[in-house]
């Protein structure tokens, strides 16, 4: 089963409105019209540059559902992650989190440069930002091994700004 990228991701939520109003307007999400006549409580968004014909569906449980106990007491998925294109896209995405009070952490994985923030519901999701392969070197190969604390103004230094993420990683090289 070769996998090739994931297609979209279901969530369960207590306020569909609280959550799309979270995707919409931190994220830049958008709803599309593709829910189900008489199907209530059901929201399908795309995210922006998407042409998925969505990415994220939102189904409602209702306010008196209890937290996730995954990773505490129970098996469950840690945490969906996004790609972003630029590591400006990711310090942008920063300060929209921070400013909604959603953001938790940020990470330096050596090949990866991650945000990591929780919904309203406290659904955990990253953000993240890949280094090219043709920019990997041995100090972010080795430093795979460890996580640090984010820099972005380093490594907007190091990469650019405007470096498109994951080429020949997670999103093929065009040819020249």
């Amino acid at each position: 089963m070769p996998v090739t990228r994931l297609n979209h991701a279901v969530l369960y939520v207590r306020d569909l409105r609280r959550s799309v109003t979270f995707y919409t307007e931190v994220l830049g999400f958008r709803p599309v019209n593709m829910t189900p006549d008489g199907f209530a409580g059901a929201a399908f968004l795309q995210a922006p540059g998407s042409t998925n014909d969505h990415d994220l569906g939102l189904f409602e449980v209702g306010h008196d559902a209890g937290p996730s106990l995954a990773g505490r007491s129970t098996v469950g998925l840690y945490h969906l992650a996004w790609e972003v294109d630029t590591l400006e896209e990711l310090e942008r995405l920063a300060g929209r989190l921070g400013e909604a009070g959603a953001l938790v952490g940020a990470s330096d994985h050596g090949t990866t440069k991650a945000l990591y923030a929780k919904d309203p519901d406290g659904i955990e999701f990253e953000v993240s930002w890949l280094v090219p392969a043709e920019l990997l070197d041995e100090a972010a190969l080795d430093a795979r091994r460890r996580i640090g604390p984010l820099d972005l103004d380093r490594e907007k230094a190091r990469y650019g700004s405007q470096t498109r993420g994951g080429v020949g990683i997670s999103t093929p090289k065009v040819p020249a």
